[in-house]
């Protein structure tokens, strides 16, 4: 987009047009009043005169202002309504309405990408929510009806769709306190290796139950190698634990999911340039992201071009981008010959602090 002047650059400001109107009906009173005395005319029709072409150039100028506010004004009675398709035609101007326009159209454009937010939420979660719903009321229902015995494999199945629906309930609450934007950041020095050995330990765990968790042992991931690479092994870090944690689990269980058959994930860790800062980098052997979706693969429910149907909600990665920013870092996707490399740089120890 180009950028529009300041407010004290407009070539065509308000200001100047109803000063040029000012001007400009003097000067066509001073000259009839000039012809008025050169050729003996009447000074009331010279008055008439002056009247009917200040009002002609006034109506002018005045149908320019007051015609966009009409549109803007017919626009936002549409979006107080609910539609945020309608858009403001007078963007273009150089001028305070142009301004407003360009306000008026990014403020639409907004409202439209909250509802649409919105519509997908309910869509995401209605149908992530329905799955686990329906199998355990499958369950229970063949236990209460004699069909199936109340056995431990039953009861685990029953569990493992307890434990899906635990889950999401979690993910909506990560998106809760990322929309409220206030949570409290406890960061502390930690041992890096110990800390993410443990979380690639629960996430190998999961990664294994998880043809029991979808009901199909298609989306069984136990073949799925995970290595840790830290250096220095005494490697430590400044950030909140907690929050780290969600960043980690997200990141490889979405390289996880991406992995071919027995394929490998990678963590590494190493120092940053200032005090407990931090680099991690995720990698997969999976089919890695396109360019021309990297701008995208952080956004809430995107699941991506590749993502092969693994029944996620599109919100891990975007739960990770909330987390670090919280920290005052980075995450992007970096580029890799081969799958997919994300990169998480954390700041450490803040100047303050330090």
């Amino acid at each position: 987009m180009t950028p529009r002047p300041g407010p004290g650059l407009r070539p065509f400001s308000i200001k100047t047009k109803l000063g040029t109107l000012v001007v400009v009906s003097v000067f066509i009173t001073t000259g009839l009043l000039m012809v008025a005395l050169r050729t003996e005319t009447e000074l009331r029709f010279i008055t008439v005169f002056s009247v009917i072409a200040s009002m002609l150039i006034t109506q002018f100028v005045a149908h320019g202002l007051t015609a966009p506010l009409d549109e803007m004004n017919t626009v936002a009675r549409a979006i107080s309504h609910g539609d945020y398709t309608r858009r403001v035609s007078g963007a273009g101007r150089r001028d305070e309405l142009g301004d407003l326009a360009v306000t008026i159209n990014s403020m639409a454009d907004d409202l439209e990408a909250v509802d649409r937010h919105r519509k997908e939420l309910v869509a995401n979660v209605s149908h992530e929510l329905r799955t686990p719903i329906a199998a355990l009321r499958a369950v229970l229902e063949n236990v209460v009806d004699g069909v199936s015995a109340a056995d431990p494999e039953t009861m685990r199945t029953a569990l493992k769709q307890t434990e899906r629906l635990g889950g999401l309930v979690e993910t909506l609450l990560d998106l809760s306190r990322l929309d409220n934007g206030v949570v409290p950041l406890r960061a502390r020095r930690f041992e890096v290796w110990p800390y993410l050995s443990g979380v690639l330990k629960e996430a190998g765990l999961a990664a294994g139950r998880r043809g029991l968790v979808s009901g199909s042992g298609n989306h069984a991931r136990a073949d799925v190698h995970l290595h840790l690479d830290v250096f220095p092994p005494e490697l430590t870090a400044h950030a909140d634990a907690e929050r780290l944690h969600q960043v980690v689990a997200n990141l490889v269980d979405n390289a996880i999911k991406h992995s071919p058959p027995h394929g490998r994930v990678t963590v590494r860790a190493r120092r940053g340039e200032r005090p407990g800062s931090l680099t991690l980098e995720v990698l997969d052997e999976g089919p890695g992201i396109p360019e021309s979706e990297r701008h995208r693969v952080f956004e809430r429910f995107n699941r991506g071009s590749a993502t092969g149907g693994d029944g996620g909600t599109g919100l891990g990665l975007a739960i990770a981008r909330w987390a670090v920013g919280l920290h005052g870092g980075d995450i992007g996707v970096a580029e890799s010959s081969r799958g997919c490399r994300i990169r998480v740089t954390l700041p450490g120890v803040p100047k303050a602090a330090g």
